[in-house]
């Protein structure tokens, strides 16, 4: 396929599975902030309001790794129920296009729920634009990585059934378990090590100090940084090497 080719296949998945559920299902955008905005309801009840931001920030990151749940779910019912990924395969539409194109229709999907939180952001806490720059960095990097999780996963899935077991349960180690609601030093000193295994702890860091909740050093945003951009990348050709394209 010509580069012209690859980018109109993207955005026509962008729009067949993004743009059309939010025009006929709006309902669906409501089921995607239900969630999120149940975290930020009780940690602002709980510390009487301090906490408000810090619900904001890990909303959005919880907002952007739904982009990896929704992917995993959506890939397995075209390729289980609707085979619709055996056409893709017969076709020139070659696998990396397809599952760019899956991305970004989760990405926009996921729009209006980014925008909510940016807003709140902005009422409440005020944007800066090195805090701007911070997020949407950070934000590209999860849904990179929750992407590639999710179509790899998804190309293993027997039965679409299975991902209503195993997408809650990642959602709820990587974002609820996982130190993005709050900061690592609420945990104990024994467990710190164990919550550096999940990439969001370093994305939830940057967030915070992008959101101004802390200011981190130079060496310490550094390493953040690198650590997700190596997250990120290693599950991108992990997606590329391991995941099913054709099924056995």
């Amino acid at each position: 396929m010509t580069a012209r080719r690859r980018v109109q296949a993207m955005l026509s998945l962008a729009y067949l599975n993004g743009v059309i559920p939010i025009r006929t299902q709006p309902i669906y955008l409501v089921g995607l902030l239900s969630s999120p905005l149940s975290f930020l309801f009780f940690i602002t009840i709980i510390t009487h309001g301090a906490g408000f931001l810090a619900g904001v920030a890990g909303g959005l990151l919880l907002t952007i790794m739904s982009n990896g749940t929704g992917l995993q779910t959506d890939m397995s019912h075209y390729r289980q129920d609707l085979k619709w990924q055996d056409v893709v395969v017969a076709s020139p539409v070659e696998a990396p296009t397809y599952v760019a194109g899956m991305a970004l229709s989760e990405l926009l999907y996921s729009v209006p729920g980014l925008a909510f939180f940016v807003a709140l952001w902005a009422v409440y806490g005020g944007v800066s634009m090195w805090g701007a720059i911070t997020v949407v960095g950070v934000l590209l990097m999860v849904w990179a990585f929750a992407s590639a999780l999710g179509f790899t996963l998804a190309t293993y899935f027997r039965d679409v059934r299975e991902t209503f077991a195993i997408s809650p349960l990642i959602s709820v180690i990587l974002t609820v378990i996982a130190p993005v609601y709050y900061p690592v030093s609420a945990l104990p000193v024994s467990v710190r090590p164990f919550a550096y295994i999940s990439p969001t702890t370093y994305a939830a860091d940057l967030m915070r100090s992008g959101f101004g909740l802390e200011s981190l050093p130079v060496e310490a945003r550094l390493v953040d940084w690198t650590v997700l951009a190596v997250f990120s990348v290693a599950l991108v050709l992990i997606s590329a090497w391991k995941a099913r394209w054709r099924d056995p």
